[in-house]
């Protein structure tokens, strides 16, 4: 067989695209069939045409949800992108840092309900640490209600989402810096620039198209975070932390209500995609301006 043979780019590609449609293309299309029905998983499913759809665009938990998750991606961009970018740069400039890095790298390969349930009993009311340390601290007037209180709980699953995922872009991050050339580097720091001069001014530009990389996966993994706010708050406090995930979870598993929870599921993937599509285009155009 050549190497040239369409025959033989067919046999290569013919695996992968079995498992794609096996994995993604045909549970999607089932998917979306049952979108369009009435099914409680025990009858025989009743076609319901657009109604589950007019029914999500009216649901206000579910409308809601997009606020929230919107929030959650905009805090996750500071305090797992930035600050994980801030590490990597401060790392890559100090030797003997094999260690920090590691340590900073645990938290994203521990399972997440299991990191869910600990921070769960750091925040509890009770017995948590943190309302122990500041009762220790004589503040005992900051102690709060962390995940019942409707304005704190999805601030406090921000901040435990940053510590978890702060160290895996600081391990993208950083492999990025050990690509750069050093001479570049080398004659910035001759010509007087000092360290913080050189990492915002030189090694952060040079590293443009990786930074593009992470944002794109925190926003495009925060539409899909379901665990942390499934266990640490199951969506309340009188669903401040409901996210279309728990939420479509719960209509299909707990409401039974499987062909509306279908219609949602459909609609969050449109939303993904649509978020892919838009990120994807002004990235080109902005890579276009820079080239012209």
């Amino acid at each position: 067989m050549k190497p040239t043979s369409k025959f033989g780019v067919l046999v290569l590609v013919a695996p992968a695209v079995l498992i794609y449609g096996f994995a993604v293309v045909a549970p999607f299309v089932g998917t979306l069939g049952l979108s369009l029905t009435r099914w409680n998983g025990f009858n025989l499913p009743e076609f319901a045409g657009a109604a589950n759809f007019s029914r999500a665009f009216h649901d206000k938990i579910f409308i809601s949800s997009f606020g929230h998750v919107t929030f959650y991606i905009v805090a996750t961009l500071f305090v797992e992108v930035l600050f994980g970018l801030i590490l990597s740069g401060f790392l890559s400039s100090h030797r003997f840092m094999g260690f920090p890095r590691v340590a900073l790298f645990i938290p994203v390969m521990l399972p997440m309900v299991v990191i869910a349930v600990l921070w769960g009993a750091v925040f509890n009311p009770d017995y948590g640490v943190l309302n122990a340390a500041m009762g220790s601290l004589g503040f005992e007037g900051m102690q709060k209600v962390w995940l019942g209180d409707p304005k704190l709980a999805l601030p406090a699953i921000c901040l435990v989402s940053g510590w978890i995922f702060s160290g895996f872009y600081m391990a993208i991050f950083n492999a990025a810096f050990a690509r750069l050339p050093t001479d570049v580097i080398e004659s910035a720091r001759l010509d007087g620039a000092g360290e913080f001069r050189v990492f915002w001014r030189i090694k952060v530009p040079m590293i443009r198209q990786v930074t593009s990389v992470a944002i794109l996966l925190c926003i495009t993994g925060g539409i899909q975070g379901f665990d942390l706010f499934y266990v640490m708050t199951n969506g309340g406090p009188y669903n401040t932390t409901e996210v279309p995930t728990t939420y479509m979870v719960k209509s299909v598993f707990r409401d039974m209500e499987i062909g509306y929870g279908s219609a949602l599921s459909v609609l969050l993937t449109v939303v993904g995609l649509v978020v892919a599509i838009v990120f994807r285009t002004v990235q080109k155009s902005r890579q276009t301006e820079v080239e012209y």
